[in-house]
């Protein structure tokens, strides 16, 4: 028998004379026996101290946790690692998710395993509780059992906040308010992680089939281009396939599926779906008009605006085109959330309306050519100058008053309260009907006229020709409207100083 010392005995007898482990020793040995015993461990009591905290700084508003805000987001996200960190200090099993596997490649990436891996988006999702979300225009609803999942998550949600409250209460007022058992606290992070798993099952669940349902136009959109291909294969000569019925109706078809999803997939809802395959046509027309006139010999610079235009629609079309038979292969990876395509609707605008454009592209060549004349205008562009913001307006008021009947639907478009009667009369649609427009035109004239008499040929009595004249005038007011003041000197230098009266006010 080991021989053991007086004081050693009386340690290892309880009061009935029992022997006993010592206390470091009785957890351990007491779950060997599977024999659990109310009692956290050092660790253990440091995770639940940790979460307790983290509790604490979540933010509460009107008895919800606010996840909207950045710092009630992370504090969030603090307090549910450390939710997971203590239940792994206690040695909790987690609910099952093996339902996972099931997710889409999207779904996936967020929960790669069966770890716990609680995320703010299904809490939040639980406390929202939206039986309806709307994708593409389109009206989704969830299940009541999800909604009743969801309120499973919140009760157990709500019950582990009153344990931890008490705990904090516990370590605040130790002789008031009794401290929560372990099991207490296993059963309470145990109830939450079932619920919380019952509830990402069904909700992610959903939620994956209501995108493969919005993804719908996705589709409808690939089998028109897929069709358009097999055309375009079959058929090499581009102007003749353009006339072929087949090709033009796949061709309307899979314009009507961009121009819908360009109308509902724009989150701000600025989309539009009324945009037509003419829109295309048009502006391949266009861009053969731009080619020829070239050809002719006629200056590049006209046909710029309408050339960039046009080759913005057909490019934002063979764009899509070739996002289509991309995503095609992996429709997973494609958000039911399409954005605007915005080269279709600013071809509707511009390269369907002759006269509109005529007006762009003429406003597009005199910028290029003041960009000469005054140098500081082509600093402003390639800078993005505040103050070309102030000076394009500028020049197309010049433009507009000099050729008012050409920028009539350009003003008419930027300024349609001052042109209130023009779909009236085609006749009276290029006139100046408002008064104040009319009286500024005037004004303009009545200053042409000013500077045109006050060059030196007139001055001396010579007789330049009209055109001469009138461009040393247009020169004058282009580098006014873009150097302001402080090119007057320069702007004006050409002109003849005015002659000084003679008499006793000369000077004056």
């Amino acid at each position: 028998a080991t021989h053991v010392l007086p004081f050693e005995r009386a340690r290892l007898k309880n009061t009935r004379g029992k022997a006993m482990f010592p206390s470091s020793l009785q957890v351990p040995f007491r779950k060997l026996l599977g024999k659990d015993i109310d009692m956290l461990s050092a660790s253990e009591e440091v995770a639940v101290s940790n979460v307790a905290k983290a509790h604490q700084r979540l933010v509460v508003e009107g008895g919800r946790v606010n996840t909207k805000s950045e710092s009630g987001f992370n504090a969030c996200q603090l307090f549910l690692e450390s939710l997971d960190a203590t239940a792994k200090a206690m040695r909790l099993d987690a609910a099952p998710r093996t339902y996972r596997v099931a997710f889409t490649i999207n779904y996936r990436a967020l929960f790669p395993d069966e770890a716990r891996n609680y995320r703010v988006d299904v809490l939040e999702a639980s406390v929202e509780q939206y039986a309806v979300i709307w994708v593409n225009g389109d009206k989704f609803e969830f299940s009541a059992e999800a909604m009743r999942r969801a309120e499973a998550l919140q009760r157990s949600w709500s019950e582990l906040s009153v344990l931890l409250d008490r705990w904090n209460q516990a370590l605040e007022q130790p002789r008031s308010t009794a401290r929560p058992a372990r099991s207490e606290l296993r059963n309470t992070l145990v109830a939450l992680d079932c619920t919380w798993a019952s509830f990402e099952h069904k909700y992610i669940a959903e939620l994956i089939e209501i995108e493969e349902k919005a993804r719908r136009l996705v589709v409808q959109a690939i089998e028109h281009e897929r069709c358009l291909q097999l055309l375009e294969a079959q058929n090499t000569d581009s102007e003749a396939l353009q006339k072929m019925t087949h090709y033009q109706d796949e061709l309307n078809k899979l314009v009507a599926c961009i121009a819908h999803l360009n109308s509902v997939a724009n989150f701000r809802r600025k989309g539009r779906d009324d945009l037509k395959a003419s829109v295309l046509f048009d502006a391949m027309s266009t861009l053969r008009r731009c080619d020829a006139g070239e050809r002719s010999g006629e200056g590049a610079e006209i046909f710029a605006a309408a050339r960039i235009l046009a080759k913005d629609v057909v490019e934002s079309f063979s764009a899509m085109r070739e996002y289509l038979h991309e995503v095609e292969r992996c429709l997973e990876r494609v958000d039911p959330h399409l954005c605007n395509n915005v080269g279709l609707v600013v071809g509707t605008r511009y390269v369907q309306h002759e006269a509109l454009l005529g007006a762009v592209c003429d406003l597009v060549a005199e910028i290029r050519r003041a960009q000469q004349l005054a140098p500081a205008l082509a600093q402003m562009c390639e800078d993005c100058d505040v103050q070309l913001f102030l000076v394009l307006p500028r020049i197309i008021w010049l433009r507009f008053l000099a050729k008012p009947n050409q920028h009539t639907e350009l003003l008419r478009s930027i300024l349609p309260h001052r042109f209130p009667n023009s779909g009236n009369n085609e006749q009276d649609a290029d006139k100046i009907q408002d008064p104040e427009l009319e009286a500024f035109h005037a004004k303009f004239n009545h200053v042409r006229k000013l500077l045109v008499g006050a060059q030196p040929a007139v001055a001396t009595g010579a007789a330049p020709s009209t055109f001469a004249a009138h461009k040393v005038v247009w020169e004058i007011l282009v580098k006014r409207v873009v150097n302001g003041t402080e090119g007057s000197e320069e702007a004006f230098g050409v002109l003849s100083p005015p002659p000084r009266a003679a008499g006793p006010g000369a000077g004056r």
